[in-house]
Order: structure tokens, then sequence, then C-alpha cells
């Protein structure tokens, strides 16, 4: 048996354990299982309960860990957060990632605190801890199919939103459960102190690294790589500093970044989405390995009763009624509900409460565990079918597999930016000859189902067409107004 008496049998493990989780992507793709599922699995297989190869029982260094891993997943998530519609979009999205994770939380605490006979402090823990879904998932899922336009997006922003609340969430009732003197006030002040100081923290770096981002005048892009990496971590930590969730800072920081024209974007992105990637199957071969599937026997019960409960109770509850006044119909509200998977939060907040000492949270761990094993399992793999089954399924819609970037260490007030005719939204055509752009503006390329276009002024643009546009920055909003504005919006069904 390899043990961890030497680097060199370290290192081996963890050659293998990459190795074996890229070459299983191939399976996990066919059965439309999200990655992460695998690297959980090769977790479990590299661990003590099964090989023995690992052993792993130090939830304290787990935690610390996997929230290192968090910060880079939770900024990228952010910074991959675009502006989007508010009436259509933003709106639903963000009543869920709020009120729908607290609403998920209790109604999940209830079921548990009334079917398994827990206290409720312990049972609405266990809720806030398995309220968020899982970015990751949901976005390999979705993306890699042709949905109804607005209900993946909902869907995704959504996931890309919601860890931080369930992570302040869960900080406040662990608070609650370890101190020795109850005082609600102290504790909604805490709650309310950690999020409003947490979004200004990451609208603080994020304007700050916008700002410096224009005057590092480096030709090497590796630098700005480690810029990238320093500011992730200057919002994390400023914001423990000043008692605000860090997690919700990392977030705005790179929202705040992401939608801000910065030297390098497109490289940037590319180089956070690696990393995120990396960082995300990091958290799941961690939990995997802290895992002791031996004691599944002893609390699959309570797990099943958590998946059951969570899926067909608290998340379709919040779904109905936070969206009810959204336009959305019943068939689209259910696949929302069904496609809320859980993953990489929910099993790093699961360790909070063993890194805090809170009595019986290695049964805590080891039933969130199940339950999003379960999630992973169910959901993940049933979600095309879902999709067919209620008729959001659409037509296959290429999207844009070309990025362009105006790099210069100069400041420009010059970008190419990218607008998408959504052919969900807009219908009829235009010639580029009858467009007023403004002055400096050029459409430089039309991506339309893959093919590229040089477009001339005898060219039409269509519905689902790509521009790529050069214009300067405080011309964006005028030059999208005069494109989109000839197409004829369509109606809501």
């Amino acid at each position: 048996m390899l043990g961890l008496q030497s680097l060199d049998s370290l290192y081996l493990i963890a050659a293998l354990i990459l190795l074996v989780i890229v070459l299983t992507a191939r399976l996990a793709h066919k059965w439309q299982l999200p990655l992460i599922i695998i690297a959980l699995g090769i977790g479990i297989l590299f661990g003590s309960d099964v090989t023995g190869l690992v052993y792993l029982d130090d939830a304290v260094l787990v935690n610390r860990l996997a929230n290192l891993a968090l910060i880079f997943v939770l900024f990228f998530a952010g910074f991959s957060t675009k502006r989007v519609p508010r009436e259509t979009i933003l709106v639903p999205s963000l009543a869920l990632a709020t009120a729908g994770v607290l609403l998920t939380a209790v109604l999940t605490g209830v079921v548990l605190w009334a079917l398994l006979g827990l206290g409720f402090s312990h049972a609405l823990l266990i809720g806030c801890i398995i309220s968020s879904t899982d970015a990751a998932a949901v976005f390999s899922i979705l993306r890699a199919r042709s949905l109804n336009r607005r209900t993946s997006s909902i869907t995704e922003m959504e996931s890309a939103t919601n860890d931080p609340m369930a992570i302040v969430l869960t900080t406040a009732v662990i608070l609650f459960i370890a101190a020795s003197v109850v005082d609600p006030l102290r504790i909604g002040a805490s709650i309310v102190w950690q999020l409003a100081a947490g979004i200004g923290v990451g609208l603080l770096v994020g304007k700050l690294g916008c700002f410096l981002f224009d005057r590092i005048k480096v030709i090497d892009r590796g630098y700005f790589y480690i810029f990238m990496i320093g500011l992730v971590l200057l919002s994390y930590s400023f914001a423990n500093l000043v008692y605000a969730s860090g997690m919700l800072a990392v977030f705005f920081a790179g929202n705040t970044m992401g939608i801000s024209n910065i030297t390098h974007k497109s490289t940037l992105s590319n180089f956070l989405d690696a990393l995120s990637t990396i960082a995300n199957a990091g958290i799941f071969v961690l939990m995997g390995l802290l895992a002791f599937p031996g004691k599944f026997g002893a609390i699959w019960l309570q797990g099943l009763v958590l998946f059951l409960a969570l899926t067909f109770i608290a998340r379709p509850a919040a779904v109905f009624a936070l969206t009810a006044f959204s336009g959305l119909g019943p068939r689209q509200k259910a696949f929302i509900s069904w496609a809320g998977l859980r993953g990489a939060v929910p099993l790093v907040l699961a360790t909070y409460p063993v890194a805090a000492g809170i009595p019986g949270s290695g049964d805590i761990f080891s039933i969130v565990f199940f339950a999003v094993l379960l999630s992973l399992l169910v959901q993940g793999s049933t979600i095309g079918k879902m999709a067919d089954w209620l008729g959001l399924t659409e037509r296959a819609r290429p999207r844009p597999t070309q990025s362009m970037e105006l790099v210069t260490v100069h400041t420009s007030d010059l970008q190419i930016c990218e607008l998408e005719i959504d052919e969900d939204l807009y219908e009829g055509s235009v010639g580029v000859s009858d467009l007023h752009l403004p002055a400096e503006t050029t459409i430089t390329m039309i991506n339309r189902s893959d093919d590229l276009i040089a477009p001339s002024g005898q060219t039409k643009i269509l519905p689902g067409d790509v521009l790529y546009v050069l214009v300067k920055n405080f011309n964006i909003e005028k030059m999208t107004s005069e494109i989109v504005g000839h197409f004829k919006r369509k109606e809501a069904k």
C-alpha cells in the first residue's frame, strides 16, 4: 500500500488522480454526467475505505484547502456573469439566489426536523449547507444542450450567484449554535454586515483591479495572471479581516472586473476558466478522500430523506413561489427546479461544522455528502431527458466559438464588442448600409452558424448572428441600441 510517508508517493498518487480524471472525461460526457462526479468517485476510490492509498480524516485541513480552491471558483463565476436583461433574467435569478436560498434552507430544515427528529438548529444547519446549486455542474450540462434561452440563462445565473448567500447563512447558523449566549439581534446584524461589507469590499477591489490593469505597462501576459491571482486573494483576505463575507467579496470583485473592459480580458478569462476547473476538480477529489463510504450504512436513510426533501419539496416550492410573477410557465419552473444540482459548495460547507467543533458534525458531513452524490447521479444524468419531456429543447443553435481581443498595453477607449442578436427575442433583418452607427464604429466580423463573414454594406444582419464591433467605450450603448432597434421584438409566449 502506498502511503504519504514520502513526497514521491504523494506526487505519484496526485499524478494518477489527475490522469484518471482526464481519461474518464469522455465517459462523463457520454453519460451526460458532470465531470466533477468523476473526480468525486476517484477521491473515494483512492480513499481510506476502498483502496486505502490515501488516509485523510483531517476535516480542518480539508476545509482550509477547499476554501482556497473555492475562492477561485467563485471569482470566475463572478467574472463570467455578464450584464443581462433586468426584467427577464436578472430579477428572477437574483430572487432565487438570495431569497430562494433562504427559503430552500428553511423548508429543508423544517422537513428534516419533522421527519428525522433532528434538533431544529441542526436541521436548519443542514438546510443552509445544501441550499445552493453548483455552477460548474449546471454550466457543463446546460451548455452542452440547446435549451430555451431564458430558462437556461436564469438557471445558469442563479447557480453562479447563490453560493455566497448559502455561505453567509451557514456561518450564521454555526455561530448561533456555538454561541454560549444567543443574541438574535447580534447575529442578524452580523449577517447584514457580512452581506453589505462583502459586496462593498468586492466592488472596491474590483474597481481597484480595473484601475491598475489599465496602468500596468507589461508586455508579458504572465504577469497579468500573477496580478489577477493577487487580486483574488486580496479581496478574500481583506474582507475576512473586516469580518465581512470573503466569498461574497470574491464573487463581486470578479463580476466588477468581468463586466469591465480590462487589458487581455479574453486571455484572462481563459486562464481563470482553467484555474476554476482545476480548483473544482480538486475540491471534489478532496471531499472524496475525506468521505468514508463505510459510514453510509448508518446514514443512508437521512441522506435519502434530505435529497427527497430538497429536490421534491423545498426547491420546487422556492422556485414556484419566487417566480410567480416572472412570466415563466409551469414547465419552465419545473425544469429550473430539477436543474438545481448540488455540488462543491455544499461539500465545502459541510466541513464547516466539523472545523467549528459542532456536536454531531461528522454525521452532518456524511449526510450532506450522500445527498450531493444522489443529486449529481440522479439529476445530473436526467436533466437532458427532463428538458425533452417538458418540451424545452430547441433546435440546435450554434454558439460562437471564435473570440477576439483588442490587445494593447496602452490606454485606449476602443474595444471589440461582441453583440449577439438573440433569435429568441428578435425577428427580421437589417442591412449594414441601413445602420447609422456612431463615428469610428465598424462591424468587423459576423459569426453566423459558425461561419465567419466579412461584412460589406450589402450584408444582411439576421437573428442568431454574433457581431464583433470595433467601438469606443462610451458609444457601446448607442451602438447596441442602433443595431437592435432595427429588429422587431417577438411577443412573449
